[in-house]
C-alpha cells in the first residue's frame, strides 16, 4: 500500500554542496593538492539526490527494488542518491475513448464511446501492481464499455419489454458504467471521478434501416393520435347538429357525413370542397 513520506529539504543540502564545491576549487588553486579532486565524486553523488515535486505530482522512491515511500509534498528536496525516483502525476485526466463497434443486448451492432475523468489515488498500486497504468486505464475502459453495451438494448424500438435502454436510461446507464470502471481500475489505484457515454449510434450498416423503422413507428403513433382526435371532433359535430335541429340524420346520411369528415380531418392533403346541389346522398 502507499506510504507517504517527507523528504529532506533540498536547500540545506544545496548549501552543503556549494561549500564542498568552493572548498574543492579553493583547495586545488591554493595548495595544488590533487587530494581535493577526491571531493568531486562526493559532489556528483550529492547532486544526484536533488529532485523537485511540482503541484499535483509525486515521486515514488525505490531503493534497490524496495519501495520506500511516496513524496507528495510540493517543493525542492534531497534524498538518498541511490533512490530511484518514479514520477507519477496526481492531476485529473480526461480519456475520450475511440468509437468501438459492439453488439447490444439483442445483437444489434452499435457505435459507442465513453468519456472518462480519472486520477491516480494510490501511487504504489499505479507504479507496481500494473505494468503501465495509463494503458491499463485505456484497455479496461474499453472492456467495461463492451460489457455495458451487451447488457442493455439500444432502444425500446428493439425491445419493447425493456425498462432500461442505452438511449433512454442515460443516468442509470452512466451510473452502471462508472461502477463497472471503478471496480476494474481499483487494482491500479485509479480513482474514477466521472464516466459517461459520449457517443451512441447504430452502426452504419443498419443505421438507415433502423431510422426508417423509427420513422414508421413515429408515423403510426401520429396517425393514431390524429384518428383519435378526428373521431372526437366528428362525434361532437354530429351531436351539435342534431341537438340544434340543423339537420336530421338517418343512417345513410350519418354514414356519409362521418366518411366526409374523417377524410377531411385525417387526410394529408388539403380538402377540396364539392358543392352538392341535391340531397346528401345525391
Amino acid at each position: 500500500m502507499e506510504k507517504e513520506v517527507k523528504a529532506s529539504s533540498g536547500y540545506t543540502m544545496l548549501f552543503v554542496l556549494l561549500v564542498l564545491i568552493a572548498a574543492t576549487i579553493i583547495g586545488i588553486i591554493m595548495t595544488m593538492n590533487p587530494l581535493f579532486l577526491l571531493l568531486i565524486p562526493v559532489i556528483l553523488l550529492i547532486m544526484v539526490g536533488f529532485f523537485i515535486v511540482n503541484p499535483n505530482s509525486s515521486k515514488v522512491l525505490v531503493l534497490f527494488g524496495a519501495y520506500k515511500g511516496t513524496v507528495k509534498e510540493n517543493g525542492f528536496f534531497w534524498a538518498n542518491p541511490f533512490y530511484r525516483k518514479i514520477k507519477i502525476s496526481l492531476r485529473a485526466r480526461n480519456f475520450d475513448s475511440e468509437r468501438v463497434k459492439v453488439n447490444d443486448k439483442i445483437g444489434n451492432p452499435i457505435l459507442i464511446n465513453v468519456i472518462l475523468v480519472w486520477q491516480v489515488q494510490d501511487t504504489y498500486k499505479s507504479a507496481f501492481d500494473v505494468d503501465n497504468y495509463v494503458e491499463f486505464v485505456r484497455v479496461q475502459t474499453d472492456a467495461a464499455v463492451r460489457k455495458l453495451a451487451g447488457s442493455y438494448p439500444y432502444d425500446n424500438f428493439d425491445d419493447e419489454q425493456a425498462e432500461l435502454t442505452l438511449r433512454s436510461g442515460m443516468d442509470e446507464v452512466n451510473e452502471a458504467l462508472e461502477t463497472e470502471i471503478t471496480e476494474r481500475l481499483a487494482i491500479a489505484g485509479i480513482k474514477v471521478m466521472e464516466a459517461r457515454i459520449g457517443y451512441l449510434a447504430y452502426a452504419p450498416e443498419i443505421a438507415s434501416a433502423m431510422l426508417k423503422r423509427q420513422q414508421a413507428v413515429a408515423i403510426v403513433a401520429a396517425r393514431k393520435k390524429i384518428v383519435e382526435g378526428a373521431v372526437g371532433m366528428v362525434e361532437d359535430a354530429l351531436t351539435q347538429l342534431s341537438e340544434d335541429n340543423i339537420i336530421d340524420f338517418d343512417d345513410d346520411k350519418r354514414a356519409s357525413m362521418v366518411s366526409n369528415l374523417m377524410v377531411v380531418l385525417c387526410g394529408d392533403k388539403e380538402a377540396i370542397p364539392v358543392v352538392n346541389a341535391g340531397t346528401l346522398n345525391g
